[in-house]
């Protein structure tokens, strides 16, 4: 057997595979053999069937299976012995394969397409990033207050709708086998449409327009129940007959209600309850803030790393293993991320290998206990399963044929590589409101 390497591109090869009749034919004879000893035909007693007509009937598609479980295992063995970095799996030359005469050819030639992983540096110390941290403003506090009291009020109904009211009716679209009973907010309705539907009494009907009133186009389709598509000829005018008003009284603020909301004693007036609401919105803040850092430095470390990929080679690759799954304009479509996600976690795993990142099992299991806690926690029986944790947490990591323990496994990578990337690189701490934090995101 003859392997050569044919390097086309800095990051991409050609690997081609010669094989001689002496290669292979040992292995299918003595295949041949374990056929003939194995095989039942009628006239021949069991064992005793002449390897002749083994050969006759099965020989081809022996030899087949022999040559492409050698070229399986030559393949990743000589990828393997040259530490060739790849991308995706060797593309096989098939046109070159359809060719072959496998009644009369003993000599062959195989061929397969790689990619590699081209010669790439990158600096983190060059690398500059602003965090974002979002200020806790007093309104933001009242508003959340305000939230929490309508979630624990009294609902009521009234007789004439104000503008915090919901209107309970029947929806249509011009005819009564298009009606729908539907809770409608009045705060959903554009501020501008508002006045038409403030001052209504219960069997009152109003005639408006749906996409002026509504301009969520996914509010729209829940409110008429179609989809998106159908959005688009549903009728702008639509009837709405009003059954009835109800209101929301806000919980007052006691002693009753502070015990509620965290436990008998915990929180003793409103001070104190704007206080916890403050720390909740920091800890939430602190979740979208960290992930936005996150993508902030990605982008960054993308953006100032120099590294070829071979584009052409993949796009191939994605379109062969997605074969009738996906068409080239999809890929066309999509490479970019798919590219810029490669790229990211080559330079994980580079910044992992040159800072030498290894992640035990403890800590991989103290991620999932940490994961399950708070599940238990959000559904308010976290103290009660503490001695439980450790059978939970093995019995999720043996789950779903280990891809539990992997994802887990590489989320705590993930971040102990972040950790270090946070520590070499410059980061920029800045203040702004929600306002302004929702603006930079959707950049």
């Amino acid at each position: 057997m003859d392997i050569t390497l044919d390097r086309q591109q800095s990051n991409e090869a050609l690997i081609k595979i010669k094989l001689k009749e002496n290669d292979y034919q040992p292995r299918v004879s003595q295949k041949i053999k374990e056929y003939s000893r194995k095989a039942q035909l009628k006239g021949f007693r069991p064992g005793k069937v002449p390897l002749g007509l083994i050969r006759k009937m099965y020989g081809k598609s022996i030899m087949v299976d022999e040559i492409n479980h050698m070229l399986a295992h030559s393949l990743n063995d000589y990828i393997k012995e040259k530490d060739l970095k790849i991308l995706g799996d060797p593309l096989p030359n098939l046109e070159k394969s359809r060719n072959i005469d496998w009644d009369h050819q003993k000599d062959f030639e195989f061929e397969y397409n790689i990619g590699l992983v081209g010669e790439f540096k990158y600096d983190l110390e060059k690398s500059k990033v602003t965090e974002l941290n979002i200020k806790i403003e007093p309104k933001m506090v009242n508003e959340e207050l305000e939230n929490i009291r309508k979630n624990y009020g009294e609902r009521i109904v009234v007789e004439t709708s104000a503008a915090e009211d919901i209107l309970h009716g029947v929806l249509s679209e011009g005819s009564s086998e298009n009606e729908r009973e539907v809770a409608l907010p009045i705060s959903k309705i554009d501020k501008k449409e508002q006045k038409k539907f403030i001052g209504l009494k219960s069997g009152d009907s109003i005639n408006f327009d749906l996409f002026k009133a509504i301009k969520d186009d996914t509010y729209r389709t829940r409110l008429l129940g179609v989809s998106e598509e159908e959005l688009a000829g549903s009728r702008s005018k639509v009837d709405f007959k009003l059954k009835e008003i109800r209101r929301i009284t806000p919980a007052e603020l006691n002693q009753e209600f502070y015990d509620k909301l965290f436990g008998e004693g915990q929180v003793n007036s409103e001070l104190e309850l704007k206080e916890k609401i403050k720390d909740y919105l920091h800890n939430s803040f602190n979740r979208d803030t960290k992930s936005f850092l996150n993508y902030s430095i990605r982008k960054e470390i993308l953006k100032t790393t120099k590294m070829s990929l071979p584009d052409e080679f993949l796009k191939r690759w994605l379109l062969a293993t997605n074969e009738g799954k996906v068409e080239q304009a999809d890929i066309e479509r999509e490479y970019q991320d798919y590219a810029d996600e490669m790229k990211w976690n080559l330079i994980l795993n580079r910044v992992a290998e040159d800072h030498d990142i290894k992640v035990e099992n403890q800590e991989v299991v103290d991620r999932a206990k940490q994961m399950i806690a708070a599940q238990f926690a959000s559904s308010g029986i976290g103290s009660q399963m503490n001695d439980q944790l450790e059978a939970f947490a093995d019995n999720y990591l043996k789950g779903n044929e280990g891809q539990n323990y992997l994802q887990v496994f590489n989320q705590v990578r993930n971040d102990k590589i972040m950790e270090v990337i946070k520590e070499k690189i410059r980061i920029v701490k800045k203040e702004v409101d929600i306002d302004q934090f929702q603006k930079e995101m959707s950049r």
